[in-house]
């Protein structure tokens, strides 16, 4: 499996679902920057589960060791090694689940690639395992704060109830107000309650995270096959039950003519910049300058609290109903670990910049 993540900024992860620990080593941080040990607990703190009834009841602390690389509370350019340890899981609860294949699940594929699975929680394919991402996630937003670089994510979709596709008109920050973490209060209210009723019957709902990147200075991206937006694209895909990922204008953009996509370069205050931004702040597959925002698309939560038809391990035909604690939506969840991606992509490749020219 490749467990590794990055290019210079790297994390290396481990751990499972219902194991002692989550994990990672994270290589590459620079040195110097200050470690704000409860900026990284406070993003744990926004992926951890049972943070509100809309959430899974797992109650799980999610306290983070930091076990190297930090000395005085400033990186030393060393290896930061962390864990989180696992307190709270239910292993017993995932008996039944043995010798099946869950719908949707990576259950079927896993077994398939190494001839066996861990059947407690969905083991590695769990999205227990974003907590690495979000360690690091946080790492990289203290780096990239030193450089002006701010990166912020919201849920702008759940079901069939949607935001303004314009991100410039909420405050981004009100998103933390609420438990579905949209800064439209009244789409917010909505949301919540089309989570409520889908969680009732025992069945998922799916949505689309909105991440927007400001401060990104100009050249950050390597062509021909290593462009920004593909890497983006790469890291999103990685979260756990993504189905889609847009940037700039998106799929919207393809019934406008070029005339009226064009971003036309302009002289604002002594610097270059573009009149429009339909390109989501990259273009060439190397970043402008301007804001970055993209989409993400989360799927239904595959496990859903109702009776399914599946087959067992020999192919036999069989019918289960799930137990345990479940979200009826991730997408709230999620809000962190798409800034986290977006975060060590960027300190990444802003790292990777440097080496380019004296």
């Amino acid at each position: 499996m490749r467990n590794t993540f990055g290019n210079v900024f790297t994390l290396t992860s481990f751990g499972e679902s219902h194991g002692e620990a989550v994990g990672g080593v994270i290589d590459g941080m620079p040195a110097g920057i200050e470690i704000d040990k409860e900026f990284i607990q406070h993003e744990l703190e926004r992926r951890r589960p049972g943070q509100s009834a809309l959430t899974t009841s797992r109650k799980e602390p999610d306290q983070v060791e930091l076990l190297s690389g930090v000395f005085e509370g400033k990186s030393t350019g060393a290896p930061i090694g962390f864990v989180v340890r696992n307190t709270n899981h239910h292993s017993q609860d995932y008996e039944n689940l043995r010798c099946l294949f869950r719908p949707s699940h990576a259950d079927y594929t896993y077994y398939n690639k190494y001839g066996l699975r861990d059947h407690r929680g969905g083991g590695r394919s769990s999205a227990r395992i974003t907590i690495s991402r979000c360690v690091g996630g946080a790492l990289a937003k203290l780096a990239l704060r030193q450089v002006g670089v701010s990166i912020a994510a919201y849920t702008s979709q759940v079901g069939d109830i949607c935001t303004d596709p314009d991100y410039r008109r909420y405050d981004i920050a009100a998103a933390e107000t609420n438990p579905v973490r949209c800064p439209d209060s009244e789409a917010a209210a909505q949301m919540e309650q089309l989570i409520r009723k889908v969680k009732a019957v025992g069945d998922t709902i799916g949505g689309v995270v909105t991440c927007v990147i400001k401060g990104c200075p100009p050249g950050l991206g390597e062509p021909e096959f290593g462009k920004l937006h593909a890497a983006l694209g790469a890291a999103m895909l990685s979260i756990n039950a993504v189905k889609g990922f847009e940037y700039g204008e998106g799929f919207a953009g393809v019934t406008a003519r070029g005339s009226q996509q064009n971003d036309v370069f302009v002289n604002r205050g002594g610097r270059i910049a573009t009149a429009t931004n339909h390109s989501g702040g990259i273009q060439g597959g190397i970043s402008n300058g301007e804001d970055i925002y993209f989409r993400v698309a989360f799927k239904p939560v595959a496990t859903v609290l109702m009776e399914q038809q599946t087959v067992d391990m020999g192919g036999e035909p069989t019918r289960f109903t799930a137990r345990g604690r479940h979200d009826s939506c991730v997408v709230p969840r999620a809000v962190p670990v798409v800034e986290a991606m977006a975060a060590m992509t960027l300190l990444d490749y802003y790292l990777m910049a440097k080496t380019v020219r004296l």
